[in-house]
């Protein structure tokens, strides 16, 4: 089954198959959670958004018109679901004027910093950043979960990490090389 391509997959869940859907949520299972995670910032809420797109997935699958669009399809469900999640705990973002500071961060700030450089990223670079860096995905994959050319990937990575990289010196990483 794991040689199947997606479309015969998606094609066989429609009409009822259970282990062919199955077989598809093991392959973007990782992919939806990175776009969770872009969205929210917090994993185990990406794990349910991921989670929730694959039940609204199972009901509308049949209307699904085109079976090779299965990945980016089943990627925006997760990225709405994540966005309702996201409107609903109401975090505020952190906002981009924190001074800098003065001294080299600590280790255990450093995950913060890091964390608040993502957070201003636009949610398509999130995404990619997530997708590429987190899950290690291959711009090929990335390609059929956001429906985005590879050269496009190209260019929001590296926007994504010129950014990341002024966020981290103004924020007293002096050696940063992304």
């Amino acid at each position: 089954m794991e040689d199947r391509p997606d479309n015969i997959l998606v094609e066989q869940a429609a009409r009822g198959d259970g282990e062919s859907f199955t077989e598809l949520c093991r392959r973007y299972y990782v992919p939806l959670v990175a776009i969770g995670h872009a969205i929210l910032g917090d994993r185990h809420l990406a794990e349910d958004a991921a989670q929730e797109a694959f039940a609204k997935a199972a009901v509308y699958l049949p209307k699904l018109r085109n079976a090779d669009h299965f990945g980016r399809w089943v990627a925006a469900i997760c990225r709405n679901e994540a966005r309702d999640l996201s409107r609903a705990r109401r975090q505020p973002r952190i906002d981009d004027e924190t001074p800098p500071a003065q001294v080299p961060p600590r280790a255990d700030e450093t995950g913060e910093v890091v964390k608040a450089a993502l957070s201003q990223l636009s949610s398509d670079a999130r995404e990619v950043v997530f997708l590429r860096f987190y899950d290690g995905l291959s711009y090929d994959q990335i390609s059929a979960v956001l429906g985005i050319s590879e050269q496009a990937i190209n260019g929001r990575l590296r926007r994504a990490k010129k950014k990341l990289a002024e966020h981290l010196r103004r924020h007293g990483f002096d050696e940063v090389d992304l």
